[in-house]
């Protein structure tokens, strides 16, 4: 193989992370192969190629531009993308390589795989964990980033906001003396550390907090989950038996707490002094929220777009963006007062405590403003896909949800 000038380009296939095969193209280059990890990419003639470089633990992957001498720009937006449900980092590829097209010089993106395939059945709280410690991972391999970003499909959603929680004014560096500024002699450490990273996730500035297809409220009851066709005792029976999916299906149906603990999601829209879930949620300066309409079976619309089944657009007056045909609906909505406190154990005492748990999350997570995108597939061959098609999933079978992608990178806060 020739080795002088720009690295030989070869193409190969390659057994995906996520199983099945995917085409990718490698470098190939004489000296100094490493045996511990291969760098990988695919082409990309504009700006040279796309480099998917895996971790050391092979848990998730970064995607990257690089030009044709192969060197790279030191990105400072770091993009974390989610996979959903029995999903796997292979679930984003297509998304991750489009924001690298428009954003080849400012991001890099990594897709998250410490949660996937059975593992996402592990519970919210221990996938938000993995995820937080997966992101501190990847910060340090890349110390060029100044920004950080979420972008979340389904239960990935759920996971990243309790993920952010965690990272929330956490000094990764441990070192006080390290980073932009320095403290005055006259305070203490502790108050010096506060100061630095109040307002941060993982001392990075957060920017974008995106879900799509997320059920932010929970799956139980309501029509939450549009393939048990608003069947009470259909839903009810489910329910009961929520814990077959795991911990994760207990979290889902707000059938887990106890000992005078709410349901985790519940736990979700507070702060506490342990953990901050909505400040670091507020954090953002943005938040968003794309929703399936209609034909997703598996997360409903309310509970995607964070309103109350009243508050949804009427669907006659739904109307196909110009420029993105299955976009019918976008809102950004302000802020509301400040949400009242019900008390959580006495909701769910009550009988209607189903009802009451959902009300207090929409009141919680309403304080904060929300840009919501609804989300039709009406009329498309690959409509009763909806759930994986907004997202892209596989493009030959999710190719009809490009333009709702399209849409999340030509309005991505950089």
């Amino acid at each position: 193989m020739d080795s002088e000038g720009t690295p030989q380009v070869q193409e190969i296939e390659q057994e995906g992370v996520g199983g099945g095969t995917k085409k990718m193209e490698v470098k190939s280059e004489s000296k100094k192969k490493r045996t511990n990890s291969k760098k990988r990419s695919s082409y990309f003639p504009k700006f040279g190629c796309f480099r998917i470089e895996h971790d050391a633990s092979g848990a998730g992957f970064d995607i990257e531009v690089v030009d044709a001498s192969g060197q790279r720009p030191n990105p400072t937006h770091l993009i974390i993308m989610v996979n959903g449900l029995i999903g796997s980092a292979q679930n984003w590829k297509f998304a991750a390589k489009q924001f690298l097209k428009r954003y080849p010089e400012d991001a890099i993106v990594h897709c998250s795989e410490r949660n996937s395939s059975m593992l996402t059945f592990d519970g919210v709280d221990v996938m938000g964990d993995r995820l937080a410690e997966e992101v501190i991972s990847v910060i340090k391999r890349h110390p060029s980033v100044q920004k950080i970003s979420f972008v979340g499909h389904s239960l990935g959603g759920l996971v990243a906001r309790y993920a952010i929680a965690k990272l929330y004014g956490r000094d990764i560096s441990m070192e006080l003396s390290q980073g932009n500024g320095h403290c005055e002699s006259q305070i203490s450490d502790q108050e010096c550390h506060d100061r630095k990273y109040e307002g941060k996730i993982a001392g990075l500035e957060p920017i974008n907090f995106i879900t799509s297809a997320t059920p932010h409220l929970g799956s139980r009851g309501h029509k939450q989950v549009p393939m048990f066709c608003g069947f009470h005792s259909l839903e009810k029976a489910v329910s009961r038996v929520a814990g077959v999916f795991g911990k994760t299906g207990k979290h889902l149906f707000l059938t887990d707490g106890g000992n005078g603990k709410p349901p985790l999601l519940l736990q979700m829209v507070r702060d506490t002094e342990d953990i901050k879930f909505m400040s670091a949620l507020r954090s953002f300066k943005r938040r968003v929220a794309y929703a399936n309409v209609r034909h997703d079976q598996l997360v409903g619309w309310s509970t995607s777009s964070i309103r109350r089944r009243k508050e949804l657009p009427k669907r006659r007056h739904l109307s196909r963006h110009e420029n993105y045909p299955h976009i019918v609906n976008v809102e950004t909505a302000k802020s509301t007062c400040i949400a009242e406190e019900v008390p959580a154990e006495s909701k769910m005492s009550s009988g209607s405590s189903k009802l009451d748990l959902e009300e207090e999350m929409i009141r919680s997570l309403t304080t904060m403003s929300w840009d919501r995108i609804d989300v039709s597939f009406s009329g498309s061959r690959q409509k009763f896909l909806a759930h994986s098609t907004i997202q892209v999933n596989t493009y030959c079978i999710n190719s009809d949800g490009a333009d709702v992608v399209q849409h999340m990178i030509d309005n991505f806060q950089i």
